[in-house]
């Protein structure tokens, strides 16, 4: 059973100035729902349109993906007519508004089915929250692309559902389904020959003597994945195996800071690697990367992602993959079979207060906001240098990885797959909404917080990280002239993809306690912070994760 199709051109087309995640989400499911879903020949395809003239867009769109079916519009004027379809998909998770427009027909009429993309946003954990109170029903559905971000939007609702049950006493609660969907690839699109293979390699002037690791995405410290990580794990592996490697990043810097941020940041953790930087808004240059490259790298450690679609696109080209134990990449990737999921360390809940307050009060800008939380994010140097040089010097590991992933991807990921698992929902709704009645979903006593939309993002966020840093965490130190170690942090901190994280630096006399009580022996956390203020405790103990994150520390 297929579904209307809310459509605005923004949403769907990567063709804009920003190639951002949402887009290519959107227009990639676009084309595997106008490919794969089950419509007759004489169906027509039934899409809500903002104005008239998107009708074009739309019917453009059908026709280039093989669809001849009659296109019937629904504007405003004829609002009714949904009616006519079972489910009205759209490509966000606000069902607030729709809901209640769908209320002035009849709640019963139609089912609601959104999508999450990034849930750390202040319009995206409004929308979330808004559901509590907006007549949504329980045969509509929220889909979550990842077991990660099903949690975060759990820990949303029921903050909100609590703040409701302190101020009103309301006790029931009608929420929609939370089904667990991921987002799709078109598999075919990666199927490169050895000839597409040697083209590339000779296009990014490396032999066949050179390994290539890749890294596609938008290029973004604050807001996919610092590569620090990456950077310092490249060049150790570089010299545990004396193997040359080549680094490539197929993406975009949304400004020259960030861009320079990027470069210095290369200088000064890889030296002997050299880089070469792509342009991802170019089709071609996708191609060159994904077909020329022998390992793909992604290590986010950012609260906005939700889902990674770019490890599942590298195991469909046969690559394999080192990401980071974080977001969804924990569903998608099997560590030790698809690649290697890198470990990650953050604080526990109720650490980033501060943090939430300081967007909630917009002292600090999303991009800050984002920054902050993932400074306090340390994916496992070790762990990850080790993933690194194992499969620098294994040819035999990285193709049967690259095999293993790559049938993953097409039996679990392709569009053809993912839209039957749309389809299945959409019907499991039609008969919910026919004779489903709504039940209490939250009956234990409150616990009410400040701003349920603006949780402490170590809270919100708990289950992205492997880890949670907490007073039993044990870390080891890495450096044994203290000396050394101070000037190393302040001079990391002064880096352009660090310095922006004010917040979570310590101060010299604060710096000074933590790595004087730090030893080559493991220690708990709260030994390193003991002699710590009182009211400075808290955010020394999530500044642990930072100073893991750059490799002062190393957790035990």
């Amino acid at each position: 059973m297929s579904a209307a199709i809310f459509f605005h051109p923004e949403a769907y087309t990567t063709s804009g100035p920003k190639l951002m995640g949402r887009n290519a989400a959107g227009e990639s499911f676009l084309r595997g729902f106008l490919e794969h879903a089950t419509f007759g020949e004489e169906d027509p395809i039934v899409v809500q349109l903002l104005q008239h003239s998107h009708a074009v867009d739309f019917e453009a769109l059908a026709q280039k993906h093989g669809r001849s079916n009659q296109i019937h519009s629904v504007t405003t004027h004829n609002f009714q007519d949904l009616a006519k379809a079972s489910t009205v998909y759209y490509p966000g998770p606000n069902l607030s508004e729709h809901a209640y427009k769908r209320r002035l027909l009849g709640d019963e009429k139609w089912s609601l089915c959104g999508i999450t993309h990034t849930t750390s946003s202040a319009k995206a954990m409004d929308a979330i929250a808004e559901i509590i109170t907006a007549p949504v029903q329980t045969w509509d559905a929220l889909i979550c692309t990842s077991t990660a971000v099903k949690s975060n939007v759990e820990v949303i609702l029921q903050a909100q559902a609590d703040e409701l049950q302190s101020r009103l006493g309301a006790t029931r609660l009608v929420l929609p389904k939370l089904p667990i969907i991921p987002l799709g690839i078109h598999t075919d699109d990666f199927e490169f020959t050895n000839q597409h293979r040697e083209i590339s390699r000779d296009e990014l002037g490396v032999d066949n003597n050179t390994l290539v690791v890749l890294y596609t995405g938008r290029l973004s410290f604050h807001a996919k994945a610092n590569p620090f990580a990456m950077y310092t794990a490249l060049e150790s592996a570089a010299k545990k195996t004396e193997k040359t490697l080549v680094l490539v990043e197929c993406g975009w810097h949304s400004n020259d800071y960030i861009k320079e941020a990027f470069n210095e940041g290369a200088r000064e953790f890889a030296p002997s690697i050299r880089v070469i930087n792509l342009d991802g808004r170019v089709e071609r240059n996708r191609k060159i990367s994904w077909s020329g490259s022998d390992i793909f790298c992604s290590l986010s450690d950012n609260i906005q992602e939700t889902f990674g679609i770019v490890p599942i696109e590298a195991m469909a080209a046969g690559m394999p993959v080192v990401v980071s134990d974080w977001d969804g990449y924990k569903d998608s990737v099997r560590d030790g079979v698809d690649g290697f999921r890198i470990p990650t360390l953050a604080p526990g809940p109720g650490l980033g207060g501060d943090l939430a307050f300081r967007h909630a009060l917009e002292i600090d800008s999303y991009d800050l906001y984002c920054g902050h939380s993932s400074s306090l994010v340390a994916v496992d140097l070790d762990a990850l240098t080790k993933a690194f040089v194992t499969l620098v010097n294994s040819p035999e590991l990285r193709r049967t990885m690259g095999e293993s992933g790559k049938r993953r991807a097409r039996e679990y990921y392709d569009w053809e797959t993912i839209i039957k698992t749309y389809e299945s929902l959409w019907g499991e709704l039609a008969e919910l909404r026919k004779g489903s009645q709504s039940k209490d979903t939250v009956n234990k006593p409150p616990k009410p917080q400040k701003w349920p939309a603006r949780l402490d993002p170590t809270t919100s966020f708990s289950n992205y990280p492997t880890r949670q840093l907490g007073l039993e965490t044990k870390f080891c130190r890495t450096e044994t002239d203290i000396t050394k170690a101070i000037a190393r942090y302040k001079k990391i901190s002064k880096l352009k993809m660090f310095s922006y994280a004010s917040l979570v630096f310590l101060s010299d006399q604060e710096l000074n306690i933590v790595l004087s009580s730090a030893s080559s022996e493991p220690k708990f956390a709260s030994e390193l912070i003991s002699s710590i203020s009182a009211k400075r405790k808290p955010y020394v103990l999530r500044s642990l994760a930072f100073l893991t994150k750059i490799g002062l520390l190393r957790s035990a």
